[in-house]
């Protein structure tokens, strides 16, 4: 098991891989055209695909943290700033597995962003003139960009933050330090990172079986890019 200033030196390079793609200055791409677009209907095919956690009232919560802070397009800049400032002070106080943790939700981010990246540059060859994104346009530039391992990856990667953020957020400790902690991180300037896991806390505290509602994730999500690659009609059972 690795230690604590292992995990943390871990984190801080996937902050710095993170900011990087994010910085549109060395990562011209994040200047295209069609990644707002194309987030646009990420976020529609992730909702319907989470139709059955959001109708029931135990799963929903921890659906909508899932959707907006793990696996959306929420704007992670400010959160992502916390952490790098206060990464001496998560090394002494957060448990090894919830620092873990976060370190894996910061590389989820990175990595998503970088395949967004790619498929932005892969539909503009695509569809230069085209300015809306459907299912089967989707499916042809997730093909052209492919990475299969790295796309399995990021599947690994949500479920571990998924389980990781579930088991973590829920322990006494965690619970006291994030009560403890409200006013002096709000004063300390990382209040974003503060809501983020009480957030996450809230969310996964009517969830009931963490494993089960996290493996039902993982086994749609891997179905989708297997129907993908493949070339399957409706790769995400919507239709």
């Amino acid at each position: 098991m690795a230690s604590k200033s292992a995990v943390s030196g871990r984190l801080g390079r996937r902050l710095l891989w993170h900011q990087a793609l994010h910085d549109p200055a060395r990562e011209p791409r994040n200047r295209s055209r069609w990644l707002p677009e194309l987030r646009r209907w990420q976020v529609e095919r992730l909702q319907a695909s989470f139709d059955r956690f959001l109708r029931d009232p135990k799963r929903r919560p921890a659906a909508e943290f899932f959707l907006s802070d793990l696996y959306g397009d929420r704007d992670f800049t400010r959160r992502d700033a916390d952490i790098a400032r206060v990464l001496p002070m998560m090394q002494r106080l957060l448990p090894r597995a919830l620092l873990d943790t976060v370190t894996d939700a910061i590389e989820l981010g990175a990595l998503t962003h970088a395949f967004d990246l790619r498929l932005a540059e892969a539909l503009q060859r695509l569809a230069p003139a085209r300015k809306r994104l459907d299912e089967a346009l989707y499916a042809r530039a997730y093909r052209e960009v492919g990475l299969p391992r790295l796309r399995d990856h990021q599947i690994d990667l949500i479920a571990r933050v998924g389980r990781g953020l579930g088991y973590a957020l829920r322990s006494a400790g965690v619970s006291t330090l994030l009560a403890l902690s409200r006013g002096p991180a709000k004063l300390a300037g990382f209040g974003e990172l503060q809501e983020f896991l009480e957030r996450g806390f809230a969310a996964y505290a009517t969830v009931g079986d963490i494993d089960g509602f996290i493996a039902e994730i993982e086994a749609d999500e891997r179905e989708a890019a297997r129907r993908l690659f493949a070339g399957e009609a409706d790769p995400f059972g919507l239709n």
